[in-house]
């Protein structure tokens, strides 16, 4: 097993942002993966890390559902200029709760 579980990792650069690929180990031997998007913040020195976790038996089904979202985004995307930072929405629990429940 590799430092803190991990047993494969890469990395992609792109401008501002960095997406590490990490295949980690749990204590069972179980394999998992960690993907983690790390960029930096306003304050210097600081970084805003997200990850998501997905597990060996989900990887199928989740690279099926993860495919269409591609073939969506090829299919309809247009090119256009990135937004800033500042332009961009994040998930806002506020927004959800506006939602009517049923």
């Amino acid at each position: 097993m590799g430092e803190r579980g991990e047993v494969f990792s890469t990395k992609l650069v792109r401008n501002d942002r960095t997406y590490f690929f990490n295949v980690k180990e749990n204590i069972y031997g179980d394999l998992f993966l960690n993907i983690v998007e790390s960029r930096p913040t306003d304050t210097e020195g600081r970084y805003l890390r997200q990850s998501v976790l997905v597990y060996q038996e989900d990887m199928g089904e989740f690279i099926k559902e993860f495919q269409k979202s591609i073939d969506f985004i090829r299919m309809h995307g247009t090119r256009r200029p990135p937004r800033s930072s500042m332009q961009r929405r994040s998930y806002s629990p506020e927004r959800e709760g506006n939602k009517s429940e049923e």
